[in-house]
């Protein structure tokens, strides 16, 4: 199945923690494949922001392991793991980019000439999600530690999404202030930010609905004034009810 609509959803959530700890997959995961139409999801997750560690890889298997979620990945380290990578990502129904360096995630992406291939899977109605990194990427830019500790602003995203991306809102201390200091003096445009737990749903280039995993995480418009304030505002934010 494909979404009705070129569809993003660009989040701050990711896996859940079941009964006995393992990952399991979170609410944000059944409403990709909500958003894709099918019950039996084919999901191909992306680990390149954290170098595609087996580890990490590994992690992603255990977490989809005996649910609905056919699980499959991309590896672009040390070289592709997939012979036909435009055939395998356009056969899927969701895919899902893990976070880390979105600097390099991107990077890699254009080397590998997969932002074309992405961008052709999202026009096609392939769920296009992901966290963190695997938010901002899809977005002009936003505020990222890819360059060290120090958060500073990332730019040179892919751009589908017209407006910056602010991850982790309210998770670390400086997410806020630092979205407001780049959109305040133009570093940045104008955007969305998320709360933890909280996703930015896109039907095209236009936010539909913001969703969150539990109570309390919300999304936020981000616009600044013309003397360099930002002005934020809280949008509706609906809660996803459990599968």
């Amino acid at each position: 199945m494909t979404a009705e609509a070129p569809t993003i959803l660009a989040t701050s959530a990711g896996f859940e923690r079941g009964p006995d700890g393992d990952r399991r997959p979170g609410k944000i995961h059944r409403f990709a494949a909500e958003l894709a139409g099918t019950r039996t999801p084919k999901i191909c997750f992306l680990t390149q922001a954290m170098g595609d560690q087996a580890e990490r890889i590994a992690l992603h298997y255990a977490g989809f392991a005996g649910t609905e979620f056919s699980a499959t990945h991309l590896q672009l380290f040390p070289m592709p793991n997939h012979a036909d990578v435009r055939g395998h990502l356009l056969s899927q129904d969701i895919i899902w980019v893990d976070g880390g360096s979105v600097a390099n995630l991107v990077a890699v992406w254009r080397v590998h000439g997969l932002d074309e291939i992405l961008h052709e899977a999202w026009q096609s109605g392939v769920v296009l999600g992901g966290v963190s990194a695997g938010s901002i990427c899809w977005h002009q830019g936003g505020s990222t530690d890819s360059f060290g500790s120090d958060l500073r602003a990332f730019t040179d995203g892919l751009g589908w999404l017209p407006y910056s991306n602010g991850v982790h809102y309210d998770g670390e201390e400086l997410r806020r202030p630092k979205m407001h200091e780049f959109i305040g003096d133009g570093t940045l445009g104008d955007g969305y930010a998320t709360d933890d737990g909280a996703g930015l749903v896109y039907r095209g280039t236009t936010l539909a609905e913001v969703v969150a995993d539990r109570a309390g995480p919300r999304g936020y418009e981000l616009k600044r004034a013309a003397d360099g304030s930002v002005r934020e505002t809280p949008l509706p934010t609906r809660l996803l009810q459990p599968a």
